[in-house]
């Protein structure tokens, strides 16, 4: 059974711990900038912990016309490939949680990949806002029911 990122934003404060962990582990240095994962504030003083959420029928794979992003059936993450990517971001505008971004200097896209199944961001949150728990039922409701949550939000702000 696999593992999945469970993000709960009732726990997040604000923090940014998990930007610090995860652009130090890809970039070596803090540039929340490069981080695969971003900290929204709402002006209601809710803060959302956002990341790619490995979709099940990924729209930013979809749109790759060099099949840079593929969904791993294996692992269930959606996977990115360098090499293959041609930096035509269509990618970036298919996300539809902007969960995906480009990356100009390094000519690549930054998307999280759990740290190769070991998530920084996960490890150092201090509330557990951010879990990496197996992918069991109960899980997969959580996030689910998460995801649907994220939907209404989004859903509003375009309406």
């Amino acid at each position: 059974m696999n593992n999945v990122l469970l993000l709960q934003p009732e726990y997040c404060v604000d923090c940014h711990a998990c930007q610090l962990a995860c652009s130090l582990k890809h970039e070596g240095t803090y540039r929340p900038s490069k981080s695969r994962i971003e900290v929204l504030t709402s002006p209601l003083k809710f803060s959302v912990p956002l990341t790619c959420l490995q979709c099940e029928d990924p729209a930013c794979a979809a749109v790759c016309v060099v099949n840079a992003l593929s969904k791993n059936q294996e692992t269930g993450l959606v996977d990115y490939n360098k090499d293959k990517c041609i930096g035509c971001r269509m990618c970036v505008s298919a996300c539809p949680f902007g969960n995906i971004s480009y990356d100009r200097e390094a000519k690549a896209v930054i998307k999280c990949d759990v740290c190769e199944g070991s998530p920084e961001c996960a490890t150092f949150c201090p509330t557990d806002a951010i879990q990496w728990v197996r992918a069991d039922l109960e899980t997969l409701a959580r996030k689910k029911m998460m995801s649907d949550k994220f939907e209404q939000v989004f859903s509003k702000k375009e309406a």
